[in-house]
């Protein structure tokens, strides 16, 4: 229809077929040194097909993914695109096939337009003037807007939301040819309302024959879309499923290997002394502009505070704040009755704040340390682990062999580099090092982003724990199941304000959805 779309021909003169078997890979094996991450695979997907890749993180599926899509190489094993033998060597062989992948981190040069990006590495594509690219411009709009991926063409990716920039990834891949999708969390970054809009779009893309290969760990929106589910543990292929026939603690069971709790926990409602107050807080951004708005807000001890909203609304630099890494230029906050003046991390650690942020190896973690010096990081200046500058060796490695044994760190060694460790290893190590203090308040910025639900339950399990001992917590997410699961609270913050608030009992998906988009009527509630 647009001149960019692959067709497949028969041995009798160009009549088009479509073929059932788009993509097999048999009894794949990929090593990385000792680690087995792939062990004899095997893996189809048919044509206009949702199929979905479940499993915990190290199980293998992005492995898998990343050889379909040239980023790595198999080291035995066979993969067949339209029933044919191929060799994937890069990137480049994989998109002459027809395969395409949308990262969860996009591959977007931001000072350039959605047109530039798309058509990035075509022959002179950008010698051919202004007539072409305009030309250029209006044929991706079109393309766009078939599949219901609309954006502006031509501004720069700076100027387009988190939303529209995958958009930009997904009809690049389009545009490119690809028959064979692969779709990175792809919702991890959406609103409700915008992942809705872009499960819409898979359903066309499947109508018209394409294949849409799906790695998350959403049970829900995994239940919503994909036709089937194949399910992967410890580099091996436990099963696939036809999504009718499942449900979300059967898939859970069988990426864990055990009965996994993924329902709403009751609680008592909270009682607990006021322990943060935040009032008409303004804070700029690194950038000069605002961040925070004359944001208030309260949390209480024993209770969980869920602070809903998409990425760039102010999230960031409210954690920022109240951890003492970042300053405010108007508003006051209160913390367990003490004014606090100024920002300062060391001030935050000593009043009892503890942080879980957002990237753990960026922000949390030294990647090439071991676990006792990245658990002594926040108290090594403190008497139990030193005397007159020198730390306690010895005394410190049972500490923190006691401390990985109680959270279940699973490393080879304490001197293991944590960068080494799986991600929801490297989270619990984190968790451990922030609740051995005995924190008054937690800050816990996405603190399941990218893990499984083995390591999403642990992590769940310690934030209630933190709750029932009398600690507040400040749960900042995107993933709104987790928030609905734990918050005592859910406030929505748009553009640095909070413009809503629920509470356990009242929460709702919808209303908080359009909250999050910053829809509100009249009267400042949600439509």
């Amino acid at each position: 229809m647009f001149g960019v779309f692959p067709i497949r021909m028969n041995n009798q003169g160009g009549h088009i077929f479509m073929l059932d078997q788009a993509v097999e890979m048999k009894r794949i094996v990929k090593r990385f040194g000792s680690v087995l991450a792939n062990d004899q695979v095997d893996f189809s997907a048919t044509a206009g097909e949702i199929h979905a890749l479940l499993g915990e993180n190290g199980a293998g599926k992005s492995t898998m993914m990343s050889m379909l899509s040239g980023v790595y190489r198999a080291d035995e094993g066979e993969i067949y695109i339209g029933g044919k033998p191929v060799k994937i060597r890069s990137p480049k062989d994989a998109a002459a096939l027809g395969v395409g992948m949308v990262f969860q981190n996009f591959r977007l040069v931001h000072t350039l337009t959605a047109t530039e990006n798309i058509v990035l590495g075509e022959k002179s594509s950008f010698w051919r003037g202004t007539k072409w690219m305009k030309d250029k411009c209006r044929q991706i709009e079109e393309l766009a807007d078939h599949f219901g991926l609309s954006f502006a063409a031509d501004r720069p990716i700076w100027q387009l939301s988190v939303g529209e920039q995958q958009r930009v990834e997904i009809v690049k891949t389009l545009y490119r040819g690809a028959n064979i999708i692969i779709l990175d969390e792809p919702t991890s970054v959406l609103t409700p309302g915008e992942a809705e809009q872009l499960f819409e779009t898979l359903q066309r893309m499947k109508q018209e024959g394409k294949t849409v290969i799906i790695t998350t760990h959403k049970m829900k929106e995994v239940l919503a879309v994909s036709d089937r589910i194949s399910v992967m543990r410890k580099g091996k292929m436990i099963a696939t499923l036809n999504t009718a026939d499942t449900n979300e603690r059967e898939l859970a069971q069988l990426m864990v290997g055990r009965e996994v709790s993924i329902v709403r926990q009751p609680r008592k409602p909270t009682k607990g002394e006021s322990l943060l107050t935040v009032r008409k807080l303004n804070v700029n951004a690194d950038h000069g502009r605002k961040a925070l708005d004359n944001l208030s807000l309260s949390v209480r001890k024993g209770e969980i505070v869920g602070v809903a909203g998409v990425a760039g609304n102010g999230q960031k630099e409210l954690a920022e704040v109240l951890t003492g890494l970042r300053g405010w230029r108007e508003g006051e906050i209160t913390f367990d009755g003490k004014l606090v003046k100024t920002a300062s991390v060391r001030g935050a650690i000593d009043a009892g704040i503890a942080h879980v942020p957002e990237n753990r190896m960026k922000s949390g973690l030294a990647g090439r340390l071991g676990s006792v010096d990245n658990l002594l990081f926040k108290s090594y200046r403190t008497p139990e682990h030193s005397v007159f500058g020198m730390l306690k060796a010895a005394k410190n490695r049972i500490w923190s062999k006691s401390l990985v044994e109680e959270f279940d760190v699973q490393t080879a060694s304490l001197d293991s580099p944590v960068q080494q460790l799986s991600g929801g290893n490297q989270q619990k190590l984190l968790f451990a090092r922030e609740i051995s203090h005995r924190p008054k308040l937690m800050v816990a910025v996405h603190p399941t982003q990218g893990l499984d639900v083995g390591a999403t339950e642990g992590v769940h399990r310690l934030l209630m724990e933190l709750r029932e001992s009398g600690s507040g917590v400040l749960l900042i997410s995107e993933d709104l199941d987790e928030l609905l699961q734990l918050s005592d609270r859910i406030l929505v913050i748009y553009n640095g304000q909070i413009i809503g608030e629920e509470t356990f009992e009242s929460a709702n998906r919808e209303r908080i959805g359009m909250l999050m988009a910053g829809i509100r009527n009249e009267r400042g509630a949600a439509v």
